[in-house]
């Protein structure tokens, strides 16, 4: 199915789904531009969109696939494609794949998830098959252990591992601790998450002669988001036209934002997708326009990564640049918040991961450091703590494989909220 006309899509949407109906019942009947409508709700659209008599797909359940979404936050709810709108979804984000240097005969090891109804695997290794310069595609899966994951990769001299930076991080670590040398990787492609600079460093150690690039920028709810733009920022990309829209809007207005390095929050438009339309959907993410070229933005992290602590907000992306200004050596190679409650109070722990072989000498000293830089950017917190409403800042350190990821998708969990609930 080739991207269909805007106008066309809304109207299909109105007629045929229930959801968009009630949400466009007040709109003039010919409302054909994205600013004539509103942004989609999240919480109402999965309230609808129930597996059984579904309020927001356009026809009956009869020829599709279902897989499972809301990876690290929130309960699964379930997408789903037709085979036309899945071979449409593959084959654009395919062609994306020649951006991150993906090169004809390039040995590809797939290690994102499988099973579960889960996406991420099976849509990797379908726009491998369907990118435009052929490839060797090695169906490994993020599942599999470890102690055969690198043999595999060894014997078949892999040159591009594929998998979300968790994954691609613990592979890491067991090369760096077993000295095994994977000298044929040249390219690293994570998605799914960010990749911070702490990571990045342990992936150099373990695979010093490859590059840490975006597979790209996708959602299996949103469908196609953004396309890999070369350059030494990953994460710039540009929009998959003609068959989405992108925009970022305005925090509290709803408005579009047009004018470079101003962030917002990022919502899609799917213009292939019609049994499940998704049209002004909430992506989850933050993002600015880079001005560098058409179309271009830069990913800012996901708009839901943070968490009240007593009367603070912290987001994960403020612990970062504290690990970030204080670890001049480069010793941290993921960060974990992790928020409990005792003794009738909050209090937040920074879970800091090194890497294999790092001494323990120093740790005191670099963890007051990131505590220092942290409460200089959130005041509140010490501010807190001298009022008697929450813990003090405490570290905890730890290895990159005892780190908190989602069981299901392998995805690290940046916040992971330990406190008891009623």
């Amino acid at each position: 199915m080739s991207a269909q006309q805007l106008s066309d899509l809304i109207r299909f949407a109105r007629h045929n789904s229930p959801f968009y109906r009630d949400l466009y019942a007040s709109l003039p009947p010919h409302a054909d531009r994205l600013t004539d409508l509103p942004v989609v709700d999240q919480q109402e659209f999965w309230a609808a969109n129930a597996l059984h008599d579904s309020r927001v797909l356009t026809g009956p359940l009869s020829e599709a696939t279902v897989y499972k979404t809301g990876g690290t936050t929130g309960s699964p709810k379930f997408s789903v494609y037709t085979r036309d709108e899945w071979r449409t979804f593959v084959t654009s984000f395919g062609q994306g794949l020649v951006d991150t240097g993906l090169r004809p005969g390039h040995r590809v090891a797939d290690l994102f998830y499988a099973g579960e109804l889960y996406a991420s695997f099976l849509f990797v290794l379908d726009s491998l098959a369907h990118a435009p310069v052929d490839n060797v595609r090695l169906p490994i899966g993020g599942g599999a252990p470890l102690e055969t994951t690198i043999p595999t990769l060894r014997d078949l001299a892999a040159q591009v591992v594929t998998g979300t930076p968790t994954t691609l991080c613990r592979l890491a670590e067991q090369v760096v601790s077993s000295g095994v040398r994977l000298d044929a990787v040249e390219l690293l492609l994570f998605g799914g998450e960010a990749l911070f600079d702490d990571q990045r460093r342990l992936l150099a150690t373990a695979f010093p002669r490859a590059e840490a690039r975006s597979v790209g920028y996708a959602s299996v709810d949103a469908g196609l988001l953004g396309r890999p733009v070369p350059g030494a920022d990953a994460r710039v990309h540009r929009a998959f036209t003609p068959y989405s829209v992108v925009e970022i809007l305005d925090d509290s207005t709803d408005e579009p934002i047009t004018e470079p390095g101003r962030p917002g929050r990022v919502v899609v438009t799917s213009l292939f997708r019609r049994l499940m339309p998704i049209i002004r959907y909430p992506a989850g993410d933050r993002a600015e326009w880079t001005g560098t070229g058409p179309g271009h933005f830069r990913i800012l992290g996901r708009a839901e990564e943070g968490v009240r602590v007593g009367p603070v907000s912290l987001y994960s992306q403020d612990a970062q640049d504290a690990v970030t200004a204080a670890d001049t050596a480069g010793r941290v190679v993921g960060t974990q918040l992790v928020v409990r409650r005792w003794d009738g109070r909050d209090g937040l722990v920074l879970r800091l991961a090194t890497a294999p072989g790092d001494p323990d000498h120093g740790r005191e000293e670099l963890a007051g450091a990131v505590v220092t830089e942290l409460e200089t950017v959130r005041p509140l917190y010490p501010d807190s703590v001298r009022a008697g409403f929450v813990h003090p800042l405490s570290v905890e350190w730890a290895r990159h494989r005892d780190l908190a990821v989602n069981p299901r998708s392998g995805k690290l969990v940046r916040v992971l909220d330990e406190r008891p609930t009623a």
